[in-house]
């Protein structure tokens, strides 16, 4: 078996929901890049070497329907996906090409993780040490600025200071008029932006310059033409933004280097509410002419910051799990933060608001939040606090009239309340939402000792803690996080999660000081934990705990339980938690342990907390490495789906989710929690 990962698909420009493209392909060649919804917005490469055209990524015909004799593609020698890069090597005719696609999503740095810019860069060398010339062709297309093919389009190009823009948008703005799940965003400026150089030509024209490219190693306007009509659908006209880069002579060591940025300005990325808000890199008044300059002018610094922050992030990896542990949480980390939005409420305060790509489109999903935590956590916890900043709002409101948690607050990018269930009772995840914001709400506290946020909340975090107290130690009929597999009564790994919620509660009554209400919650949350080892039993085979109270012979993943060992409160016996991890190994098909008895799937966020629970870093990679076995060998080329098939690998549903933010968990349960 490879010990190198192929990724199902591999990210290349990862900013937010509407920003995301990706190579779902072995190599750039292969395929057109598409957005992770699947639909193509393609960025097309050539290198003319020597008098001869090759290709390193996507296809010169656009047309499926007309035939056309590719050039040769490049030998793709290398593929490198780290958190914040990929990078691609290719060869051809004596000469070296790296192509590097960076999103400097840094946590530290909110205005940069926020900048709604990603770089392409290039590097050219001779292999052989004899002289080549080199030209370097890419394009990208209008598809990246609508919804549908059959959308109008208008173009320009701008001189910025000494940058060169090509600019494309959809004809009829009209920001945030639309949501859904399966969307591309129709509103905003799609840019390419170059510097201003005697070695750098730009164009805004129809794909078939890209021919002319391949035959003549350059793109010749014809004197006199007459510029394309505006404004066209994109199908009609098929525009792309263009740039040519005359490396010249390539020779001996000598290596040359070029910088591309990809970019888009969305005018408007959040309606909260119903309030529009702007992207949080504006909140100071920036302009985006400023934000183009500030991101070629930083990119030696950016890229160094982001290179440190790669290394020591796979350095933790492998120290806590092993190379292939690495590699699952490099593929992860972009897709974690690009199903976000970054903005600022109306008050200044940050809210990052998730996508539930793939899943039914919501906003804000608490249950989406909740796996996703580990990753913010541990490189920033404001953002898990923008997380739950919108449902506080709403559950305060008088459009929220249940006593538990909502599930939602609204379809991205629209937050204007919750839609998930149709806000019927029998479509709600009481006690699912519940534990989980007070797990949430005692972790980031946990994570920074700031304690000002749940002081401010504290009156909803009481409420949803005596709800479970009453209804969460054996839930009634209804739905959990994975509702998919449908209404569950009496769910045992919902009820592990309800003790936690309350443990949670208890845990920060002690960080706020009231030591009386802290030592009620702890003591209720100890005792909900003793009678759940009773109900939890399996009179059949004490080897496991049952999937729901009262079934006889079934089981699941008991993955709420890890909060158990990385808050320190010790309420479940260790002695079953052993038992659980080993009954885990026994049950373990080739591409990872199911979900639970019904059926043969898991969830990647799940496998790798119940993983996190082995005491021993070898039970956590025998549990958690046939997720990277999965990864590697499935036929389904979509951004990391968090649901597949343990015995098929293939994808059941779900792709470009935040939850993959969950599988840093094991990096957290190691960091420990300082509470002197």
């Amino acid at each position: 078996m490879s010990t190198k990962l192929r990724p199902p698909a591999v990210p290349l420009v990862t900013i937010d929901p509407f920003f995301s493209v990706w190579s779902m392909a072995d190599s750039l060649t292969d395929d057109f890049t598409r957005h992770w919804t699947g639909r193509r917005q393609a960025f097309t490469g050539l290198a003319y070497i020597d008098g001869v055209a090759w290709r390193f990524a996507g296809r010169v015909e656009s047309n499926p329907e007309r035939y056309y004799t590719e050039p040769e593609a490049m030998n793709q020698t290398g593929l490198e996906v780290t958190p914040l890069s990929t990078r691609y090597q290719f060869e051809a005719g004596g000469v070296g090409l790296d192509v590097t696609f960076t999103s400097p999503l840094l946590p530290d740095d909110l205005e940069l993780l926020s900048r709604p810019a990603s770089y392409v860069a290039f590097r050219v060398r001779s292999l052989d040490g004899k002289p080549h010339q080199v030209r370097i062709y890419v394009d990208v297309t209008g598809e990246w600025c609508v919804n549908e093919t059959d959308q109008a389009i208008t173009w320009q190009q701008e001189v910025q200071g000494d940058l060169n823009v090509l600019q494309v948008r959809h004809v009829e703005q009209n920001p945030l008029h639309r949501s859904g799940d399966d969307q591309r965003i129709d509103w905003g400026t799609f840019m390419l932006a170059v510097k201003q150089a005697s070695d750098v030509e730009t164009y805004l024209d129809r794909a078939q310059i890209r021919k002319q490219f391949v035959r003549e190693g350059e793109v010749r306007l014809q004197k006199g033409a007459a510029p394309l009509s505006q404004p066209q659908p994109v199908r009609e006209v098929e525009l792309v933004m263009a740039s040519v880069w005359n490396a010249g002579e390539v020779s001996g060591t000598d290596e040359k280097t070029h910088l591309l940025v990809l970019a888009y300005d969305d005018v408007y990325a959040i309606e909260y509410f119903g309030q529009p808000l702007e992207a949080y890199w504006r909140k100071d008044g920036k302009t985006f002419p400023t934000l183009l300059h500030e991101a070629f002018r930083d990119y030696s610094d950016v890229l160094a910051r982001c290179d440190s922050f790669d290394a020591k992030l796979r350095e933790d990896a492998i120290r806590a799990g092993g190379e292939k542990y690495a590699d699952i949480l490099s593929l992860s980390y972009r897709q974690a933060i690009a199903a976000h939005k970054l903005v600022l409420d109306p008050d200044g305060q940050v809210l990052f608001m998730s996508k539930e790509c793939f899943s039914n489109g919501c906003i804000a999903t608490v249950d989406v939040s909740y796996p996703s935590i580990p990753l913010f956590l541990l490189y920033q916890p404001e953002l898990v606090r923008g997380m739950m900043r919108p449902i506080f709002k709403y559950a305060a409101s008088d459009a929220w009239t249940f006593e538990f948690a909502p599930h939602d607050v609204g379809q991205y990018p629209l937050a204007n309340g919750q839609v998930y269930g149709e806000n019927k009772l029998e479509g709600q995840m009481p006690v699912e939402e519940c534990g989980n914001m007070l797990v949430m709400a005692a972790a980031v506290t946990l994570a920074d000792g700031n304690t000002s946020f749940v002081e401010e909340h504290r009156e909803l975090l009481a409420q949803w803690a005596n709800y479970l107290l009453k209804h969460g130690l054996d839930p009634e009929h209804q739905l959990c996080t994975d509702d998919f597999a449908g209404h569950l009564a009496r769910n045992a790994n919902l009820s592990a999660k309800a003790v936690m919620g309350v443990a949670s509660y208890g845990l920060l009554c002690e960080l706020l000081g009231d030591q009386e209400q802290a030592e009620r919650y702890r003591k209720a949350s100890a005792e909900m934990a003793r009678q759940w080892k009773v109900l939890a039993a399996d009179p059949s085979d004490e080897n496991h705990t049952l999937l729901a109270f009262g079934q006889p012979g079934t089981w699941s993943l008991k993955y709420n339980l890890v909060w158990d060992g990385i808050f320190g409160t010790g309420l479940f016996n260790q002695e079953i938690i052993r038992r659980e991890v080993a009954w885990y190994q026994k049950k373990q098909e080739r591409y990872g342990t199911p979900l639970d008895n019904r059926a043969a799937y898991t969830k990647a966020d799940w496998l790798v907390w119940a993983g996190t629970l082995a005491e021993t870093r070898e039970e956590f990679q025998r549990i958690v490495e046939p997720l990277w076995v999965f990864l590697n060998e499935t036929r389904d080329r979509v951004p990391f789906t968090d649901w597949y098939d343990t015995k098929t690998a293939r994808q059941i549903g779900f792709q470009h989710r935040t939850v993959v933010g969950g599988l840093f968990i094991k990096l957290l349960k190691d960091r420990g929690w300082d509470r002197a």
